[in-house]
């Protein structure tokens, strides 16, 4: 009687953590559908009243305590290096565009990209891209700022070109060597890299040539003109360094910062900005991203307050109750990575979390251990790629100066994966795996 009291208080306690996400998705979301605008409640504003909601809800604990646990989540080791790669993404973002980067760059894909090609090839390019780096961050703050001014040039749908970008992004995210999901779903799993890599090929790759397929055909609408300025290809070397020594495998902060210099040496020597110039150029960059910094930081708070009071355990627990059976198993698992990645908005923290719980559903229901890896990364990736509050679309939407709401009805590719790994669910596709 006494275990069966504290299950139902453990569940209530978990039912009043999660109401928080109730608050924020009614006030954010729910509120831009009813009103058809989006911008009516600034997301900043709706984390704010969810934030301190989740705060008062969490009971048991002085309030100094309370505060204590939103810090540590606001603060923890990933989120300030999120937020640092976010300081120096604006900052070579606004340099590289005061000195004429994103023209010079758009004007040479334009000349060396068929029109009908360039959706097709900006996917491609940021597929190889993140695949390389193993990290759909870095490939969003090299690439969006070329889509963004080639949508500009064309004429095509800024949110389309950018979306496009973001979906190849999680392409390598998925299957890179040295992605962080890649890593943590292999080794919750006890697989090697390259058993999951193959397992994992099979269920993305036929959603990868689809989707290609689709901006080839839609790429036929796309009308360019040659450009009329000239081609400065001294000012596109910021970003192919970028991208070079991103593919190298450089750390990702290493990177921006050579970019940020490099951009800022290449401006101030054409005449583009002098140093003092230069520097409020790199404030400018910086306060552009500071909205994302508060999102981030406040997001990270209010999950952990979330988490300390039981509201993932509660999901996690519901979710596995009726479990029977190898697809049962792995639909389990699925849901599983699916919400915890939606109520962290970090894959990797989402596969961390459910990881332990994952292989022992797997053992005990005879799912093989490289077929479950595979299914947590592309779940994870799948959900983190259209959560219009997940790090990437924020900061693509930041870099492109849009609504992150704007992007979700283009993001073909996450959507993609994450049907193609149901259907590989239900119809044990492939075999060998299954």
């Amino acid at each position: 009687m006494k275990n069966e009291n504290e299950k139902q208080n453990g569940n209530l306690n978990g039912v009043i953590a999660l109401t928080p996400l109730a608050v924020f998705i009614g006030l954010y979301l729910v509120t831009g559908i009813v009103t058809g605008d989006f911008y009516k409640v600034p997301i900043t504003v709706a984390f704010l009243v969810a934030s301190v909601y989740a705060v008062i809800v969490s009971r048991g604990r002085p309030l100094r305590h309370r505060i204590d646990t939103f810090s540590r989540g606001a603060s923890t080791p990933q989120m300030m290096l999120m937020i640092w790669i976010f300081v120096l993404a604006g900052a070579f973002a606004s340099s590289a565009k005061a000195m004429g980067a994103i023209d010079a760059t758009v004007n040479l894909t334009l000349t060396l990209l068929p029109p009908q090609m360039l959706m097709a090839g900006l996917f491609v390019a940021a597929c190889f891209v993140s695949l390389s780096i193993g990290t759909s961050v870095g490939t969003i703050v090299a690439l969006t700022p070329i889509a963004a001014g080639v949508a500009d040039q064309t004429g095509t749908s800024v949110p389309l070109l950018t979306a496009v970008v973001v979906g190849g992004s999680f392409f390598g995210d998925n299957l890179s060597f040295i992605s962080d999901t890649t890593i943590a779903a292999t080794q919750t799993q006890g697989c090697r890299l390259s058993d999951k890599f193959r397992v994992n090929i099979y269920i993305v790759m036929p959603a990868a040539i689809a989707v290609l397929a689709a901006y080839l055909v839609m790429g036929r609408a796309v009308a360019t003109e040659p450009p009329v300025q000239a081609i400065h290809l001294l000012k596109v070397l910021p970003y192919l360094v970028v991208l070079v020594c991103a593919v190298a495998g450089m750390n990702v902060m290493a990177v921006l910062t050579l970019g940020l210099l490099l951009a800022g040496a290449i401006g101030i020597a054409d005449g583009s900005y002098d140093l003092f110039g230069w520097f409020g150029v790199i404030g400018d960059g910086i306060l552009g991203m500071g909205e994302l910094i508060i999102i981030t930081m406040m997001a990270g708070g209010l999950l952990e307050t979330i988490r300390q009071q039981g509201g993932i355990d509660l999901i996690i627990r519901l979710l596995t109750r009726r479990v029977s059976g190898k697809r049962g198993a792995e639909l389990a698992i699925a849901a599983l990575v699916t919400l915890v990645n939606l109520c962290t908005a970090n894959n990797t923290v989402a596969i961390l979390t459910v990881g332990g719980i994952a292989k022992q559903i797997g053992d005990r229901y005879g799912v093989d251990n490289r077929r479950c890896a595979s299914l947590l990364d592309t779940f994870s990736c799948a959900a983190q790629g259209i959560i219009p509050y997940g790090a990437q679309i924020l900061m693509a939407a930041g870099l492109a100066k849009l609504s992150p709401l704007a992007l979700l009805p283009h993001l073909y590719y996450p959507f993609a994966i994450g049907a193609a790994a149901l259907i590989a669910i239900l119809t044990r596709y492939p075999r060998r795996y299954a």
